[in-house]
């Protein structure tokens, strides 16, 4: 990019909500002890962006909606983010809150009460301390002592198919639900969604924008 003659770039981490240990990481990577070598328009979150919630709730009310007509009833739902170690929270980390910011914009967007929703926080470490719950697990076993036998998982804090989702939702909580007599189903992931990429394309244009004055 340096030899392109790149003066400024707008960056954004396929990572919508803001925590040091993730996106925090990437910004510190990007920019390394001696500063970028040109201007860095960082997009610390776009948790809330219409777009990204729109396309949510697109995959979300697709595969809900043809769970609950199989299962005859409204199907409890599961908005789902990675967890961090709790500490990061306890320093002020926003991450928590952002993640259920999300969760709760997409549930308005599809039109799902709050009473029909759950959130839980998934693929925990095993270092650091504690990290921040409640679990999948713990959520799953909850609904079934509410009576429930089917489960759908919504992922808010993933855009694309990957080992969080491919393992740790398909295989590992679907093997654990199983075990308890449960169903569980999920979303699809956004991936190539025509509506993630207008949302991207969007906070480009916007942070651009916003840092020269332009109002192409």
């Amino acid at each position: 990019m340096v030899n392109d003659g790149i003066v400024r770039a707008v960056v954004i981490c396929m990572a919508p909500h803001n925590s040091r240990t993730s996106v925090g990481l990437y910004r510190r990577a990007l920019e390394g002890q001696a500063g970028a070598p040109f201007v860095v328009e960082f997009i610390d979150s776009w948790h809330d962006h219409p777009l990204l919630v729109q396309a949510f709730a697109e995959k979300f009310q697709w595969g809900w909606q043809k769970v609950c007509a199989e299962a005859g009833a409204r199907v409890p739902v599961i908005f789902t983010a990675h967890s961090v170690p709790e500490r990061t929270i306890t320093e002020g980390d926003p991450y928590k809150d952002q993640a259920h910011k999300t969760a709760e914009l997409v549930a308005q967007a599809a039109g799902l009460p709050g009473e029909a929703w759950n959130f839980a926080f998934q693929s925990q470490g095993m270092s650091g301390g504690p990290w921040i719950g409640p679990t999948v697990e713990d959520t799953i076993l909850c609904l079934k002592q509410k009576g429930h036998d089917t489960v759908f998982i919504q992922p808010v804090g993933f855009l694309c198919d990957h080992v969080e989702i491919l393992y740790d939702i398909d295989i590992a909580f679907k093997e654990f639900a199983e075990k308890n007599g449960m169903h569980l189903w999920r979303a699809e992931s956004l991936n190539d969604s025509p509506l993630l990429t207008s949302a991207l394309a969007d906070l480009a244009r916007s942070r651009l924008r916003a840092a020269t004055g332009s109002t192409a």
